[in-house]
């Protein structure tokens, strides 16, 4: 049986990786909107890569940057990472569609984004226990 100290430091390890995990997640995600809402050339040049027309390129970063405050906003990080999950999938789409080789990195991003949440909220844990008792079987 572990003591409340042991508990208390596996816990405070694993909200401070959430929180490192979810920082650096937010900052890559920062950057890669602020190029489209900025509309600077790498942003443009991506865009009529994907097939997009470039007038579309403004809104796709103001619903990112949209998408990562609500994720952001401790209240809202459960729903800001659903919509940062849509969002993703939107681009991971847009690779399939084109047969790109890097479609699984807007996956890698999902999963990060989630597994950040996951290590720092209760609230999710809570939601999707990892680990749980087979039903019907009573501990004691």
């Amino acid at each position: 049986m572990q003591s409340p100290i042991q508990t208390a430091s596996v816990s405070k390890k694993r909200l401070w990786t959430g929180y490192i995990l979810s920082v650096l997640i937010v900052l890559f995600l920062l950057f890669d909107c602020s190029l489209k809402i900025l509309r600077l050339a790498p942003a443009m040049e991506a865009n009529a890569r994907l097939g997009y027309p470039a007038s579309v390129i403004l809104p796709i970063g103001v619903t990112e940057l949209i998408c990562v405050i609500i994720f952001i906003i401790p209240r809202t990080s459960i729903l800001g990472t659903i919509l940062l999950t849509g969002y993703l999938g939107g681009a991971t789409a847009t690779q399939v569609r084109l047969e790109d080789p890097w479609f699984f990195f807007p996956v890698v991003i999902g999963v990060l984004v989630w597994g950040g949440l996951f290590l720092r909220d209760e609230r999710l844990r809570a939601l999707i226990p990892l680990r749980s008792c087979p039903h019907g079987t009573v501990t004691e």
